[in-house]
């Protein structure tokens, strides 16, 4: 399994929540990984921890003002990089365009959706992975996998159908190792979360609890 931990811009210490990330990385099978805001890539990558940005734009070098590239990404210590998520939507094209924007920097990518039907979308786009999110279960607590399992299980199914190369995690209320479990029972690949583990009085046991039952 796939955990990628979404700092957004929450008030937490990036380098600290990637150095718990990084020594439960040590301790288990799943693949463990961070995404901090863009101007902290640097400081996360250069603890070891696997590195994702939060975005990149569709865009090459250029006059860009205000943008994110996804050489300066790469060159951070990136290794890879949400698309599209709910909080930093983009058209289809653009989507398209930052899913080849990763590639050109040899970023690996997760475009993420609302629901099956963009999933299938979003795969036809050639992204390493996709992400189904319904945006009103960000932040709940309540996993998607418990409110609505079909939503995981339809969107394998549209991704398997489209490319079966593509990889599908799901997000929005991760914030237990039951609800991990729960993801991959219905067949994804990985999870993202956030506040679960960005909020947390201490990271790294919300980390070690999460990972306990893989």
């Amino acid at each position: 399994m796939f955990v990628l931990v979404n700092l957004k811009t929450y008030p937490c210490d990036p380098v600290a929540v990637a150095e718990a990330v990084r020594d439960v990385d040590d301790t288990t099978d799943a693949r463990l990984a961070v995404a901090p805001a863009a101007s902290h890539i640097e400081r996360v990558a250069e603890t070891g921890v696997e590195t994702w940005a939060q975005h990149v734009d569709p865009i090459d070098h250029g006059s860009n003002t205000g943008h994110a590239l996804a050489e300066h990404v790469a060159d951070a210590g990136a290794a890879g990089t949400l698309v599209n998520h709910s909080e930093q939507r983009l058209k289809l094209a653009d989507i398209d365009g930052a899913v080849r924007a990763a590639d050109r920097a040899d970023l690996e990518t997760i475009v993420c959706a609302n629901n099956p039907a963009q999933i299938g979308a979003a795969a036809a786009l050639g992204p390493d992975a996709v992400a189904v999110e319904p945006p009103e279960l960000i932040g709940t607590g309540t996993p998607v996998s418990q409110a609505d399992p079909d939503v995981v299980e339809n969107a394998v199914a549209a991704a398997a159908d489209v490319d079966p190369d593509v990889s599908v995690l799901c997000g929005a209320g991760i914030s237990t190792g039951d609800d991990v479990v729960a993801a991959g029972d219905l067949g994804a690949g990985g999870v993202l979360l956030a506040s679960g583990v960005a909020k947390a009085d201490d990271p790294k046991a919300a980390l070690e609890d999460l990972v306990a039952p893989l």
